[in-house]
């Protein structure tokens, strides 16, 4: 009865689900059931060779191996179905990582003998092992999935592997602040620099003069020469650890629109590097698309900007970059573009009337755009007890928004189907207004309302007034305090989406229409998971909106997030990875990308791979359930 309980369990696992019955049977007296203890040692790095290959039969393993730094490092996480052992077994080497029980687990334990048995009649089984188990050891999915990319490519020196101290290894150019205006531009000549650091009598930079304050500020407008230099430095200075990669330190570039940022090391200045730099590492710069956009002064100019965009994901994922990095830095070109747009149309119809606050939600609130998505915006301003100027300021603020709409229509990126725009008058309100919508929301959570939470909760101000948006955050953490019926009616939302995977751990695909036979990854996968985040988020009052950034934060402080907070992680990344390669490839093919995956073009691993991040998503949605018993809601 042993054995047959084994082999209906191996049936239903790879690749022992594609071995015939009187083979399964052949190996069966092979096996053992072994049960290890949650935080069990299964194999130590550096121990002897495993004498068994394991299949886990129910619970959880971390590979993960400990570095000459004593730093922990993860390989992987395995669940149900899953191996381990093969490659010390094989090679008769020893254990190359520790392995632990993350829960309680039990695993089949199939001998070595019967291992050589199975090899031996059936050679594509080895291969198997073989991919999977080395796939793992350079970063299992990861890797292969780029590899499969047309764009993935090599180089010694990356955006993404390069730091940026290896940019600013022949040092700044520095100056003391008590030089003239004319005696700086000619160090800068000299040197043949385009920017001189100011330093104090210590040694520490104070300031930064490029050759674009030289000719704005001193040839444009007629300023003396022989002026302080003090009188034209810029006193707000970016800059980056030398440890940092070179991706980080383009991601604070465009943010802040600069073109040079300072290197430290160790609290000590060790260079500048330059838009320039970035080009010459990698041929093309992010930064390249975000001038670009700088430099256009019409809407018609920016149309061009949505297909450059695009090509900046080809190139990251050249790069080897991963997902959610990609989608930072495409975020930050977004972002440039539709304040870009926004600087257009108030030179068209002029300076607001009272300030306001231009609010972003959705994908883009998250910073987790891809390729072109719907518009989800809306718009904050100030309150007014005038009649007349509220008038005024709801006036120009419907031209504004319905100029925006347009024009980004026009760049390639569509209205909202559910018309959540600042164009939409409901979505554009003085800020009491956005607080009594809020709070009626929290305090009378119908399904309408909830909907609304899930979209605008996710806001985050991208332009204007930026402490509108800061007020109504802190607002809306107010409101959440002890709002437990809220939360169970978004926790009902939460779990009412499960995963697409069925009893027997296949996946649930689309029964008809033009998607017939694949997985709807956004609605099915990726939601439910930013979903489970955003609860988590809003219950610990956490004011980060990207998942990646909520998860990081609430490591401290939510149960359930300390406990799998790496593995959400790792389960945001690689279906977010998923879903770009995915909509990439159509794109190169002339298609229009969506989400719908067909799972049987997924490599095996990929596949166990989705099936783990499918099987995290119910288990939190189960510890949701017990927590909440969302279903009682009415």
């Amino acid at each position: 009865m042993i054995l047959e309980e084994a082999v209906s369990f191996l049936r239903k696992v790879p690749p022992f689900q594609f071995l015939d019955d009187g083979l399964l049977h052949s190996i069966a007296p092979g096996l053992s059931l072994e049960f290890y203890p949650k935080d069990t040692f299964i194999h130590r790095q550096n121990g002897p060779p495993s004498q068994h290959l394991g299949i886990i039969k129910k619970g959880a393993i971390k590979v993960f191996v400990v570095t000459e730094d004593g730093e922990e490092m993860v390989i992987d996480y395995r669940g149900e179905g899953d191996t381990f052992g093969f490659l010390s077994l094989i090679g008769k080497d020893r254990v190359r990582s520790n392995m632990v029980a993350m829960e309680d687990t039990f695993t089949y334990l199939l001998n070595k003998e019967a291992v050589h048995r199975l090899l031996a009649a059936k050679p594509e089984v080895n291969e198997f092992f073989l991919k999977a188990h080395l796939a793992v050891y350079i970063d299992k999915t990861y890797k292969e999935m780029h590899s499969k990319s047309l764009f993935y490519g090599g180089s010694d020196r990356l955006l993404f592997t390069t730091q940026v101290g290896e940019l600013a290894a022949k040092g700044a150019i520095t100056s003391g602040i008590d030089v003239s205006i004319q005696e700086a531009a000619r160090i800068m000549v000299a040197n043949r620099v385009s920017s001189l650091v100011i330093t104090d009598n210590d040694g520490k930079p104070v300031g930064m003069v490029t050759d674009r304050d030289l000719r704005k500020k001193v040839v444009a407008d007629g300023l003396g020469i022989d002026g302080p230099i003090t009188a034209i430095m810029s006193r707000t200075l970016i800059w980056v650890e030398s440890r940092d990669f070179c991706f980080e330190a383009v991601l604070k570039m465009i943010r802040h629109n600069v073109h040079h940022i300072l290197v430290m090391k160790e609290g000590r200045l060790q260079g500048v590097v330059t838009n320039h730099d970035f080009m010459m590492l990698q041929g093309t710069s992010p930064l390249s698309f975000a001038k670009f956009i700088e430099n256009q002064e019409e809407i018609s100019g920016l149309v061009p900007v949505s297909m450059k965009i695009n090509r900046v994901i080809g190139l990251l994922l050249k790069e080897g970059a991963k997902a959610c990095n990609i989608t930072k830095i495409i975020s930050e070109l977004n972002d440039r573009l539709v304040k870009k747009v926004l600087q257009i149309a108030e030179k068209k119809i002029g300076p607001p009337p009272v300030p306001y606050c231009w609010i972003s939600y959705g994908s883009e609130g998250r910073n987790e755009q891809t390729f072109r998505t719907d518009q989800d915006n809306g718009l904050i301003f100030q309150d007014v007890e005038d009649p007349a100027l509220r008038q005024r300021a709801e006036e120009y603020f419907t031209s504004l928004s319905i100029f925006v709409r347009d024009a980004l229509i026009t760049c390639g990126f569509p209205s909202c189907p559910g018309n959540y725009m600042a164009s939409n008058p409901a979505w554009r309100q003085p800020l009491s207004v956005w607080k009594n919508n809020f709070a009626r929301w929290i305090n009378t959570p119908t399904s309408e309302a909830i909907l609304s939470s899930v979209i605008l909760f996710d806001f985050r101000g991208l332009a204007g007034d930026l402490s509108l948006a800061g007020e109504l955050r802190a607002y809306l953490s107010t409101l959440l305090h002890q709002k437990d019926l809220f939360l169970k009616h978004m926790a009902n939302m939460v779990v009412s989406t499960r995963p697409p995977l069925g009893f027997f751990k296949t996946f649930i695909v689309e029964k008809d229409g033009e998607h017939k036979h694949k997985l709807n990854m956004k609605n099915k996968c990726i939601a439910p998971l930013i979903n489970i985040v955003r609860l988590f988020s809003l219950e610990a009052g956490i004011a980060e909106t990207s998942t990646m950034d909520r998860i990081e934060a609430l490591r401290a402080s939510h149960p359930t997030v300390q406990e799998f907070g790496t593995e959400l992680a790792h389960a945001f990344e690689f279906i977010m990875l998923l879903r770009i390669l995915h909509q990439s490839a159509q794109i190169g093919a002339g298609q229009e990308p969506d989400n719908f995956i067909d799972p049987e073009q997924l490599s095996n691993l990929e596949k166990n791979t989705l099936k783990d991040t499918c099987k995290l998503i119910s288990k939190i949605q189960e510890l949701i359930v017990r927590k909440y018993s969302p279903g009682s809601v009415m």
